[in-house]
């Protein structure tokens, strides 16, 4: 039967989550386009939760994906050494490293996702400085396995946990007499506060709402890192590989992270990879199999990734990208203007937020979208909408998802 749910129903765990948001079955996708069992179409503004910046079954990615499978590609590898590892490394060196004055760092395949690679991430902190304790910040999220999810603020996500989530200092993002307070604190010795291994931000924090940091605040965080002797890592994990319209969300923040976290887009094509860029200094702290992961020699994402760098041969794309956020942004500033239930309006490139008054408005207009065919989700602590299709929509079809969002938006709310 064509759109039927009942084997999910009967035999998939409760824990599912979006799909109760986008209640039909797939069976295509291309780009910005997914096509249900029932060849209903709809455009996806979601991208698997930033994962898919390339867009579904990017075509490049598709055939070079295709030849190495069909060529008998080493698809797992552990850490071993391959020719599709060697090529997707040496393209992101000479792609991103090199420009950026960075080719002596180190990457670090650490696993198959993102919490995977923030859990390395703290482990090499710790272990660099001897010491236990992260700062990390309110509204952010770093991940769902126990150390990520210490750090990650949200207690809809922490409640689940069955431990305390413990050895995390809670600071508050982009709040410079916050940040003051708590030097205040780390350098008084009667302050009971103990000296951080690392302090973990998010450049623009994406599942806390879309909230790019300001310059003056992340090197103020940077520079307390570097005062206490801790680490200083980002968590570029969703809002980078493009998505903020550079490489990097925080190439413009004048920041030089002792860990780069990344995963997500990284691998191109939606397969898992997780990855951290190391300062060579701080990597060294690794002796061999210290921290190991079965899936961290993943061939497709190798063939993939390295295909997705090739967009960042030049500024082209990433022009694109801000010219594309630019359209977005002028009808959720519309919006702004027209209606009083809107509060605020979030952008870094081609990663916005559009906040209502409260969660209950955001749930009708999100199922509402998903009534007029489009796939878009609710962020924070549900009263924030978030843009985030993938950076190869074409006009036409980013045209037709923004006409469908107004929709939407007008059914609910006049």
């Amino acid at each position: 039967m064509l759109n039927d749910k009942t084997v999910f129903e009967e035999n998939e765990s409760e824990i599912r989550a979006y799909c109760r948001a986008v209640p039909t079955v797939f069976k295509s996708s291309k780009n910005a386009i997914m096509i249900d069992e029932n060849d209903k179409e709809f455009v996806d503004f979601f991208a698997g939760a930033g994962v898919l910046n390339f867009g579904h079954n990017n075509p490049k990615m598709k055939d070079a994906v295709i030849e190495f499978l069909q060529r008998d590609g080493v698809v797992h590898s552990l850490d071993m050494f391959t020719d599709v590892k060697r090529d997707f490394i040496s393209t992101f060196v000479e792609t991103v490293l090199k420009p950026r004055g960075m080719g002596d760092y180190k990457l670090q395949f650490t696993g198959p996702t993102g919490t995977n690679a923030v859990e390395a991430a703290l482990k090499l902190a710790r272990k660099v400085t001897g010491r236990t304790e992260i700062v990390a910040f309110h509204r952010g999220f770093h991940g769902m396995t126990l150390g990520s999810l210490a750090c990650t603020a949200n207690n809809a996500f922490r409640s689940s946990s069955g431990v305390p989530l413990n050895n995390v200092i809670r600071g508050t993002f982009n709040d410079m007499e916050a940040l003051d307070r708590m030097r205040e604190q780390m350098f008084d010795a009667g302050s009971g506060m103990l000296p951080p291994a690392g302090f973990i931000v998010e450049p623009v924090q994406a599942e806390g709402g879309v909230r790019p940091a300001t310059k003056e605040w992340l090197q103020a965080v940077q520079k307390l890192a570097r005062d206490t002797g801790a680490l200083f890592i980002l968590d570029s994990i969703q809002c980078g590989n493009g998505r903020c319209g550079s490489y990097f969300s925080f190439d413009d923040l004048d920041v030089d992270p002792d860990i780069n976290i990344c995963a997500k887009g990284l691998g191109g094509f939606g397969t898992p990879i997780g990855m951290l860029i190391n300062k060579p200094e701080v990597d060294k702290a690794w002796g061999p199999g210290q921290h190991t992961g079965t899936f961290r020699g993943q061939g497709i994402s190798f063939v993939a990734g390295r295909v997705a760098l090739e967009y960042f041969k030049d500024e082209e794309f990433n022009k694109e990208t801000i010219r594309k956020g630019k359209v977005i942004r002028a009808l959720l500033d519309e919006m702004n203007d027209k209606y009083s239930q809107v509060t605020e309006i979030r952008q870094k490139g081609m990663m916005l937020a559009i906040n209502f008054d409260n969660a209950a408005t955001v749930k009708e207009i999100t199922g509402k979208c998903y009534e007029n065919g489009l796939i878009i989700g609710a962020c924070s602590t549900g009263e924030i909408i978030k843009f985030i299709p993938p950076l190869t929509i074409e006009d036409e079809v980013l045209e037709e998802g923004l006409k469908r969002f107004k929709a939407s938006v007008e059914a609910v709310l006049g």
